[in-house]
Formats: structure tokens, sequence, C-alpha cells
């Protein structure tokens, strides 16, 4: 009888630690947020601006901001070039989201954080704020 116990507790222990193994999910459903934002404007600027940045800044003409459901992130940024011309540049990486708060990891640089209210996300990178429009 005293195996039969021990037994039955250990299947019920195994049972509990499996339980706290499985995947965790959100409570928030990643595909209500996924989509194209567009750029409307840096710390309260409109477009093309200027951001302050130690040592300059290109001007920045147009972005957008593409969340997709799998995690991941796309993000192409238009320039001014001192000549006048316009240049675009493509960035992606991948995200974390917890509520409105998201972590963006860039790949092959940093990470940034932002957050999303309605259908504004306003990320914040190096203290200066741009805000996205879906």
């Amino acid at each position: 009888m005293k195996q039969v116990t021990l037994m039955m507790f250990g299947i019920m222990f195994a049972a509990l630690c499996l339980t706290g193994c499985g995947k965790r999910t959100s409570t928030t459903k990643v595909s209500e947020h996924a989509g194209t934002y567009t750029l409307i404007a840096i710390n309260g600027n409109k477009l093309p601006y200027t951001p302050p940045h130690e040592g300059g800044a290109p001007q920045v003409r147009s972005s957008t901001f593409t969340l997709n459901a799998d995690g991941s992130f796309g993000n192409t940024m238009s320039y001014g070039t001192p000549s006048g011309q316009t240049m675009s540049r493509d960035f992606s990486g991948n995200y974390t989201r917890e509520s409105e708060r998201f972590t963006f990891y860039w790949k092959g640089a940093g990470m940034t954080t932002a957050t999303l209210n309605g259908d504004t996300l306003t990320m914040n990178n190096e203290g200066i704020l741009f805000a996205y429009r879906k």
C-alpha cells in the first residue's frame, strides 16, 4: 500500500511539474496589433523632420513599420541626402509584447521600446519619440 501511495504521489508531482513547462501565452493576441504603421511625427514634429542627434542626423522624410503576427517586424525609413536625393534603409528584427508595451530587438543593433495606444505606436529611440499610425 505504501508503494502505491508513493507512486501516485510521484505521478501527481510529475503532472504538476509538466503543466508549468507548457508554452506561455499572453492574454493579448499578437494579431490584434499586426499591420503596417506610417510615421506621422518625430518628437511631435510633422515630416520631413531632422531629429536631434549628437553629431547630426539626416532629415527623415517617411517611414513605415510593419508588425507581423509571428513576432517579427520590418521597418523602412527614407532620408534626405545632402544632395537633395532620397535614400531608403530597411531594418528588421523581432519583438515581444506585454499589454500595450513592446520591446523591439533589431537585427545587428540594440533594442527599443514602444507603446501602443489605439492605432498609434510610439517608439522611444534614445529619447527621440517616433509616432506611427496604423
